[in-house]
């Protein structure tokens, strides 16, 4: 397949907010001082970076209006002088969530654009293809969208760096709060057959004594009907799922038509109310009234974040519809403005790097980044969220996870300080 560009530039240099299509490599300003000019993507006056993003195929209803987000907050920051002085220039790859076109667009980002940085590269299939290649190339590799453990390796891969919560974290929260609120509670599992699924199945095994029933299903799959009749049969009272949105929809509905309604503990990577409600329509949306799931970030109405970014939404997203992804890529905007401003006045990916490891970013989620030279993993805390009324918003569960299981705490979200724009 053919991939396509999607870039995001400041807005005085091109006179648009992005272009569509094939594009040439940005030339690197004649004009850079000599440090700016043994950076790749760094100049005086703008940093460059990349990702590959499921634009098209078969993640893109689920997943393609993240990085539209990331844009528009980029663009925000862009607006209100940048970081350092430099604007920030956001080149996105379509990959269709197909590994070998990911193979090919992030070797067009880092030979071609020359990009500083790989940001927010997501699926853990497409992503893990190109994290030996950017490793060898030395380019920093931040923010991967996926769950995986596999992006926690500092001593194999030292430039890498992930941003959700891993699976492992959000099927022990789920099972933790099953428990929690029903010690009764039969908790079964319904996961993807990869490590997603298989994280989440590890997770809720460190905090239940018994997984009542595990099934999985492909992504290819068109019907769980099976799988939820063994878990109906099996008399599952609470099912955690490692599912994205469409088989979350997929399995809510079936159960509804099944006449069985379960208490559903949903990973974030298929939680997002806005979404499921699409997929299900109307009709079917009552069937998610009480779905419980977890998420790292301030994705709830109440938060000073959320309402920053609704504003950033609407004036520089064209006032899409605002959803979790919302929230998710204008927050991966933020850390990487973040990790910039602390990489100095003259950035260099190894400064990038030691910044993320000092254990000084914050992040803007429900608790601190746990970045450090030995932890890669940004978030080790979760808040439960449940759906009310037909609203998805967080109560006052929260869970740190570690090896000893789920332990609850308070959530400390990070306060918004500068209208979002971190200071150098």
């Amino acid at each position: 397949m053919r991939s396509t560009t999607s870039r995001a530039t400041p807005r005085g240099r091109t006179g648009a907010a992005a272009v569509l299509g094939l594009t040439a490599a940005t030339a690197l300003s004649a004009c850079s001082t000599p440090a700016a000019a043994d950076v790749p993507g760094v100049t005086d006056d703008t940093v460059v970076i990349g990702t590959h993003q499921p634009l098209t195929g078969p993640a893109a209803a689920g997943f393609a209006s993240i990085s539209a987000a990331t844009a528009a907050y980029f663009e925000y920051v862009n607006d209100r002088g940048g970081i350092n002085g430099r604007q920030i220039e956001y080149v996105v790859k379509d990959d269709g969530y197909n590994p070998a076109t990911t193979q090919t667009v992030v070797r067009e980002l880092v030979q071609q654009e020359e990009v500083f940085a790989i940001v927010n590269g997501l699926g853990t299939p497409t992503h893990s293809g190109v994290l030996d290649y950017l490793d060898q190339n030395g380019v920093p590799d931040l923010f991967v969208a996926s769950g995986s453990l596999t992006w926690d390796q500092p001593e194999e891969y030292p430039n890498t760096f992930g941003f959700n919560a891993d699976y492992v974290t959000e099927g022990a929260a789920l099972a933790q709060y099953a428990l929690d609120t029903d010690p009764d509670a039969v908790v079964c599992v319904l996961g993807q057959d990869d490590d997603f699924g298989e994280g989440i199945l590890q997770g809720v095994e460190l905090v239940a004594d018994e997984v009542a029933v595990n099934e999985t299903y492909s992504t290819a799959d068109q019907d769980v009907t099976a799988q939820l009749g063994a878990m109906k049969e099996a008399g599952c009272t609470h099912n955690v799922l490692g599912t994205i949105n469409g088989f979350t929809a997929l399995a809510v509905g079936t159960a509804a038509q099944m006449g069985w309604f379960p208490a559903w503990h949903v990973s974030s990577s298929g939680a997002d109310h806005p979404t499921l409600v699409e997929y299900l329509g109307e009709d079917g949306a009552p069937a998610l009234e009480g779905l419980v799931s977890v998420n790292y970030l301030p994705h709830s109405p109440s938060s000073d974040w959320y309402e920053l970014f609704t504003r950033i939404n609407d004036e520089y997203n064209d006032g899409a519809p605002y959803t979790g992804n919302t929230t998710y890529g204008m927050s991966v905007g933020y850390q990487f403005a973040e990790a910039l401003a602390a990489a100095g006045q003259d950035p260099t990916r190894e400064s990038i790097v030691a910044a993320l490891e000092s254990g000084e970013l914050r992040g803007n989620g429900v608790a601190p980044l746990t970045y450090s030279a030995d932890d890669h993993f940004a978030y080790r805390t979760v808040r439960v969220a449940v759906v009310s009324d037909g609203v998805q918003d967080f109560v006052d569960a929260a869970y740190e996870v570690s090896e000893s299981g789920a332990t609850a705490v308070t959530p400390q979200e990070t306060p918004l300080e500068n209208e979002g724009v971190p200071a150098g």
